[in-house]
């Protein structure tokens, strides 16, 4: 059998050369070696005639077919089950929501809900406290966060959050007082912008012009930038206080020198009077 260019043509039997048209193969295992053999079919004037070829008689080791087992992986910690904490929260809402306004019977439920707790549910906790702030059950924001604060949990930026709105929604304006003297004495060089922004808006929500210059006081101290809401709300107390000057040199320090308008569609940068804001 030869090779000429890039097929096959039989060379050993009478088909005269023609193309192989089909070409098989099969193994033949004996006791010490395996086989390769491959059958050529050649088709000379409606006459198939097969010719056998040997064409591998190297003797091959037989290959294990064992698989190796896969390496188990061992974790150092367990997954939490984020649905899990959500049926929690769901559950915690559904509690808080059929007790009556007590301390002591809410307070009672509550250390029921985590009475078989190897560890606080602090991801549920937060999340029953989201929906409560979705549903605007501020009373029953006020009692969760409470409640949560004298466990000791809790004690982030973002439940302290929650709590002030809750207390501005729900007029509490001496708890959220007291609460934001509390964040000041503890974190005192860790307070966001964000909780910053927050007091100021319940004060000038409640009329207070002198407790959001107080707290303006406490931000200049502590080195927190206000935002724009904040200057707003800053100058708008000192205007009320009748203090114009000081108004207008805390504007001018604070305020943005450009701001943004929409005209035709399109949102463009314009530079802002600091005087009249």
């Amino acid at each position: 059998m030869a090779q000429v260019g890039l097929g096959w043509f039989c060379s050993g039997c009478s088909c005269g050369g023609f193309p192989l048209q089909k070409l098989r193969a099969f193994t033949v295992h004996s006791a010490t070696k395996v086989t390769n053999i491959k059958y050529i079919d050649c088709s000379n004037n409606h006459r198939n005639r097969r010719s056998l070829v040997q064409l591998n008689t190297s003797s091959i080791e037989k290959k294990s077919n064992n698989k190796q087992p896969r390496k188990t992986e061992h974790h150092l910690w367990m997954k939490r089950d984020s649905a899990e904490s959500g049926h929690k929260a769901l559950n915690l809402v559904r509690i808080i929501s059929e007790l009556p306004n007590d301390k002591e019977v809410v307070y009672g439920a509550l250390d029921k809900w985590t009475a078989w707790e190897t560890e606080f549910p602090l991801i549920a906790a937060a999340k029953a406290l989201k929906i409560l702030r979705q549903r605007s059950r501020w009373s029953h924001i006020i009692q969760v966060a409470k409640w949560m604060l004298s466990k000791g949990q809790g004690l982030t930026m973002g439940t302290y959050d929650t709590l002030l709105l809750a207390f501005d929604m729900d007029g509490r304006v001496e708890e959220a007082e007291s609460l934001w003297n509390m964040i000041v004495h503890t974190h005192t060089r860790s307070i966001s912008r964000r909780l910053c922004s927050r007091i100021i808006s319940l004060y000038h929500h409640h009329h207070l012009p002198d407790k959001v210059i107080e707290v303006f006081a406490d931000m200049e101290e502590l080195g927190v930038k206000p935002d724009e809401d904040t200057v707003r709300r800053v100058a708008h107390a000192f205007q009320e206080l009748g203090q114009e000057e000081i108004r207008k040199l805390f504007v001018n320090k604070y305020q943005c020198k450009w701001k943004y308008l929409h005209f035709n569609g399109e949102r463009a940068k314009v530079k802002r009077d600091v005087w009249n804001g």
